[in-house]
């Protein structure tokens, strides 16, 4: 049997996913397989929420990273309001 996490998306390749993804994107982000996702939403157990897009599953991206606990905005290491060495900085 295969093991999810091997091809499990990292945290930058997050920032990179479309408004929403598929199914297999949203369960390999999750670390689980296409099975597990698919029994998880008929159990209405899904850790985000899923919509049905003619005969296809979509997850938005932005819940997708809720249940993952990433914040969705960008985090910056320096405050950029404070920073007088960047660019721009003396204009």
């Amino acid at each position: 049997m295969k093991d999810p996490a091997v091809g499990r998306l990292s945290f930058t390749e997050m920032f990179d996913l479309p408004v929403a993804v598929d199914l297999r994107t949203a369960a390999r982000a999750l670390g689980i397989g296409s099975t597990t996702a698919y029994r998880l939403i008929r159990n209405n157990e899904f850790p985000c929420p899923v919509l049905r897009v003619g005969g296809r599953y979509r997850i938005p991206t932005n819940e997708l990273m809720r249940a993952l606990g990433i914040e969705d905005g960008p985090l910056y290491s320096v405050d950029l309001e404070l920073d007088t060495d960047g660019p721009g900085a003396g204009f």
